[in-house]
């Protein structure tokens, strides 16, 4: 069997996951009945989760977020639409940061 030890909970989260564990596991088996047992089976997977520092749940929610875009750092230094027709800019003839940044094509 191979042993896992990609962990994604970590710290105060962790602890938190054991600490409610915990604390719901007790409850749900001091109540009793469907409510008790549904809280003892919540308190029990957040206990694993928190003893384990795994989360697949968690994994999987991780995975499935979009990919930041790569272009979203070529526009950073360009000035937004507002700017541009902000009152700052109305006496210019061009924008006031014109430091090339190494991608712009020379002349025609």
């Amino acid at each position: 069997m191979k042993k896992r030890t990609d962990f994604n909970v970590n710290g105060a989260e962790r602890g938190a996951s054991y600490g409610l564990g915990l604390a719901l596991l007790g409850m749900g088996l001091h109540r009793g009945g469907l409510l008790g047992v549904a809280g003892a089976a919540l308190g029990g997977l957040l206990l694993a989760r928190g003893i384990s520092g795994r989360c697949e749940l968690k994994r999987a929610w991780q995975d499935a977020a979009p990919a930041p875009r790569a272009d979203k750092a070529r526009y950073a230094h360009m000035p937004l639409d507002s700017e541009v027709h902000s009152p700052d800019f109305a006496m210019q003839g061009a924008l006031p940061d014109t430091t090339p940044m190494g991608h712009e094509r020379s002349g025609p």
